[in-house]
Order: C-alpha cells, then structure tokens, then sequence
C-alpha cells in the first residue's frame, strides 16, 4: 500500500497537528457553540439591528474592499441613485466603517474587517444551504463539520430519474486517482456499479475502513480477485466497529458522501479540491485508521 499511511501518526497512533490555517478552523468550530456564552459573559452584546443594517450593507462593504470608490463609481458599481450612495456612504461613516481621502470613499481597517465577515457569513450560509442533504444525513454525528472548505464544492445529489448519480460521481473520482483511501458506514458504491470493485480490484490501491459485516459482504462479491489484491498489497482492508458516514480521499479531492438510512443508498456526495479541505479529510481519516483493526488475506478465510 503507498502511500505509507502510518507516516501520518504520532507515536500514539494519532494524526499530527495540522496547518495553523487549519487549526484556527478547528477552533473557532470547537468554540462555535460556546460563543453567546461568551459573550454574555463579556457583558457586550451587538444590538441586532446593527447586526441587520451591517449585512443589508454588504454589497457596499464587499466593493468597497476591492478598491476605494468614489459616488459616481458606487452608484454605477451598485446600480443604486445618488441619494441612496449617499445614505450608504453617511451611514459607514458613522459607524466609522469608511473614511474619505481624496474623493474616494476607502474602508477603515474597522471596516474592512467587517467587510470580510459579512463575505464569510454569506459564504457559510450559502454552503450550508447547498450542502443541505448532506448535513442532514451526517450532522448527527459529525459535529465536528466545517463549512468554509467546502464552499466551491462539487454537490452532486441523487435524483429520481438518476438514484446513482451521487456514486457515478464518487466511481469517477476514483477511476481519475492512483490511489483511494476512505472510510464507511456500507459500501462505497452499490454492487451494481462493477466499475469501483474493477478500480479497487485490479488498477486503485486502495485502503478502505468498512464495519466488519461490510467487509465480510464486500469480500464476497468477488473473494478470489479480494485475496489477490490484499496479498499483492494493492488492497488494504480495515475494520472499526463505529463509523460516522462516508469519507473519500482521491490523489487530489476529498468527499464525503450522506447515506439514507433504510436503504443505504448514496443520497448526496460533496467533494472538493480545496488544499484546506484535503488536510482536514487527511486528519479525519488517519484519526479513525488509528482506531480500526486491520486485515489480511488470512482473516477473511475464517
């Protein structure tokens, strides 16, 4: 198998600390939940109507953070009238949000610091509506899930005419990559899509974390071609009693997948090549690969 997985451990088994990019996300996503205790501990709340006014100024705040503009170039950028420039512009200035320097208006360091909130709260909520199916078949037990790397995320969701169309696009993934890793609650792509176990069989190397009664179905779909790739290394399997839903890490892509419950089927698959992404999907699967049990050729005679 290569890469190496146990590259990727501490001596505890557990993934290394990751970017501080990524941690700061981890963070502030380990803190969300705790932030309107902390604020009401601080004894300084934001008035809601601020709150409201700062988002209905956004799109001043958003061109105002590309570059200084002056009334003219702010209503023609806005498509808005003079006397509405004028209310938006008298307004960020009261909040000290702008200040003008040589006819142009030009975001405060204040500002733009609320500017680039504004961008990450529409950015959050438009990622969280499009990645809707996905959250309500994992949040459950994913409460550790970040938005912000998945924004420009590729959501492909299963439809009534297409039920498959979600796998499609994971067995794609995996027939454009050299190498597959993942972990899941059933199998990776439904037994009628012969194209993933011809991957994994025969062209992928592959490692794959399935409960135990998973592996022992996935085996009997094709036991002989299974035995060969575990015994030639080409295929890893491993076992954990407790899986949260579906990972999937591509040469270049992360994705997770949501699963109906009854049926098992792939309801929605979001994947994404986003480098913030990829790490956290690194992180994530070497902290369950260190908690799985692996096995060989020999343990799936018994």
């Amino acid at each position: 198998m290569s890469p190496d997985q146990d590259d990727r451990l501490e001596g505890d088994g557990h993934p290394p600390p990751g970017s501080l990019i990524l941690e700061a996300i981890l963070e502030n996503e380990r803190n969300r939940r705790y932030l309107g205790q902390r604020l009401d501990a601080a004894g300084d709340r934001v008035d809601t109507d601020l709150l409201g006014d700062i988002v209905r100024h956004g799109p001043i705040l958003e061109a105002l953070l590309e570059e200084p503009l002056d009334r003219r170039e702010i209503e023609a950028r806005l498509d808005v009238s003079r006397a509405t420039s004028h209310r938006y512009t008298q307004w960020l200035a009261e909040q000290d949000f702008v200040e003008k320097i040589d006819g142009r208006f030009q975001l405060t360091w204040h500002g733009a610091v609320i500017a680039e909130e504004v961008l990450r709260l529409e950015a959050n909520v438009r990622t969280a509506h499009r990645i809707t199916p996905l959250l309500d078949a994992v949040c459950e037990d994913h409460r550790d899930f970040i938005l912000e790397p998945f924004v420009g995320a590729t959501v492909t969701v299963a439809e009534p005419d297409n039920p498959y169309k979600p796998a499609e696009r994971f067995v794609a993934l995996v027939d454009e990559s050299d190498t597959f890793r993942g972990f899941n609650t059933t199998h990776m792509a439904p037994l009628v899509l012969g194209e993933f176990h011809q991957q994994v069989f025969e062209k992928t190397d592959t490692e794959i974390i399935y409960l135990p009664h998973i592996v022992e179905n996935f085996v009997e779909t094709c036991p002989e071609r299974a035995r060969e790739a575990i015994d030639s290394g080409h295929l890893a399997l491993r076992t954990r009693d407790d899986l949260p839903y579906g990972l999937a890490l591509f040469d270049e892509r992360v994705g997770i997948g949501g699963y109906e419950e009854t049926t098992g089927f792939m309801q929605v698959f979001v994947d994404t090549d986003s480098p913030i992404a990829c790490e956290w999907g690194e992180r994530v699967y070497a902290s369950v690969r260190a908690d799985s049990d692996p096995l060989d050729a020999m343990d799936l005679t018994q």
